[in-house]
């Protein structure tokens, strides 16, 4: 099952293990191909799904394999991982500087390519990021050693290194390992043909988008976002559909649902809650894909190439042939794949060029907002804004929530967080309502916005700050509607 040269029966060139979809359809497979295909869908894709899908028993609780893995890796290193951390982040500085201002545009490289749109700016934020990173490492093994409060502190870096800088540092290489097995080898081609004639239509976004969705709800946010953005780099998705699916998809897990939900005093409700949640994701993507601003995105591929009209409609309907289409293009694609061994170090290599980058944005943005969060009243502030609409959606303890709208751009938990001391004074309506809102706002900086600019995403700064405003208000619509309807 290791790299082979595949080879078009019909022409005898090299097969593109990363060609459309649609081409699959154009290619014959030898026997011997066939069978590959085949021992690679069925091996590669049962160990794909096992990682992201499976769970195992874990302490009487069942746990996601990925999530296992993942922190499984991190836990090795003990406290030094936080100097892992701050090792990379510094070193993205160092890299910076270089590339930038002292080699400037002159330097030709994998590595220099993803410091060539760099600005003041994110020089601001990297110097940001390796100050914080190496005061919390001091902090993590120092003994004695405090540091800036504002820094070290639980309700700040002690709320973004532990659980999101180091978190999506397991997340990024152990998913290096385990992306392959889900998107080269054919269960991407079975559930995009198969889901194609509904999402396409509903979501504007294919099938295969399904997949990032449930990774999202099942794993974690940032893989949803990062397996997304390597389906764009394989030119899977357009500019268009790889936003939609970022600002739209992007959920927090099972498991950090329940925790959100808890805190608020729900726990209760978790099921109904979380389904509630789920439907309100779908309900609004419809809605977002055709508003201002991402239905400006581009139906561009990375390389440049549009989308035609007919690519759109090829799969968009139900027939006979659907699943054998799938199944023939699942095998296909695992047939002409590169491998497991070299597409894994194809992945690492992707892995390891933008984890120094992720990691040094979630550290300066994520730390500076929960800093913002915690120590000004900034949020407090704007959520004036919100009181009104939340008195017009007839909630109850309208002033005491509204602050909790707006704080969520800084990290989804905070808005539980804000009310968690003062829940059992609040209407359980209320409380239901900041925890379906936080739930679908999707667009954080501690973690899932910051990993979208981060992997160099077709969407700027500010679209995602109208992308978050506008989820927020639909949210508060259709959550105060099920609550008026089912709680």
């Amino acid at each position: 099952m290791e790299t082979s040269q595949t080879e078009d029966l019909r022409t005898n060139q090299p097969l593109d293990p990363d060609m459309p979809s649609e081409d699959l359809d154009k290619i014959k497979l030898t026997k011997k191909q066939l069978i590959r295909g085949l021992l690679l869908l069925i091996i590669g894709g049962s160990l794909g799904i096992f990682c992201f899908f499976g769970k195992i028993p874990v302490n009487g609780e069942s746990t996601v394999v990925f999530s296992l893995l993942y922190n499984g890796f991190t836990g090795l290193f003990g406290v030094f991982v936080y100097w892992i951390v701050a090792i990379l982040i510094c070193g993205n500085l160092v890299l910076h500087v270089y590339y930038v201002y002292v080699k400037k545009k002159t330097a030709k490289s994998r590595l220099a390519e993803t410091y060539e749109n760099d600005n003041f700016v994110l020089t601001v934020l990297y110097v940001l990021g390796a100050f914080y990173s190496v005061e919390y490492a001091l902090y993590m093994t120092l003994p004695g050693f405090t540091g800036v409060v504002a820094v070290t502190g639980d309700a700040t870096g002690g709320s973004v290194f532990p659980p999101i800088v180091v978190g999506v540092l397991g997340i990024i290489l152990v998913g290096a390992v385990c992306m392959p097995f889900l998107l080269n080898y054919g269960v991407l081609e079975i559930v995009g043909t198969l889901l194609e004639p509904l999402m396409r239509p509903l979501f504007k976004i294919p099938g295969k988008a399904a997949l990032d969705c449930t990774t999202s709800f099942v794993t974690s946010s940032s893989m949803g976002v990062l397996i997304t953005n390597r389906l764009y780099r394989m030119q899977v998705y357009t500019e268009k559909e790889m936003c939609t699916i970022m600002t739209g998809f992007s959920a927090v897990s099972i498991g950090f649902a329940y925790l959100v939900i808890s805190t608020a005093g729900c726990g209760d409700n978790f099921t109904k809650i979380y389904i509630v949640s789920f439907v309100m994701v779908f309900l609004m993507a419809p809605i977002m894909v055709r508003i201002f601003p991402l239905n400006r995105k581009k139906d561009t591929f990375v390389t440049g190439r549009e989308q035609t009209p007919e690519e759109r409609k090829a799969d968009a309907h139900y027939s006979a042939k659907t699943l054998p289409v799938g199944f023939s293009r699942s095998v296909k694609r695992a047939a002409i794949s590169r491998g497991p061994v070299q597409d894994i170090w194809l992945s690492l290599k992707d892995g390891a060029v933008i984890l120094p980058k992720v990691l040094t944005m979630l550290a300066a943005i994520g730390l500076s907002a929960m800093i913002l969060a915690n120590y000004t009243p900034i949020f407090t502030w704007i959520g004036y804004v919100f009181r009104p609409l939340i008195s017009l959606l007839r909630i109850p303890d309208a002033a005491e929530i509204a602050a909790s709208m707006p704080i969520g751009i800084c990290e989804m938990f905070l808005p539980v967080l804000i009310i968690q001391g003062k829940a059992a004074s609040l209407a359980v309506e209320a409380r239901i309502f900041v925890c379906l809102v936080s739930m679908c706002q999707i667009i954080f900086f501690s973690e899932t916005g910051t990993v979208m600019l981060a992997c160099k995403s077709p969407i700027k700064f500010w679209e995602l700050l109208v992308c978050f405003l506008e989820r927020t208000l639909l949210a508060m619509v259709i959550a105060a509607a099920a609550i008026h309807l089912l709680f």
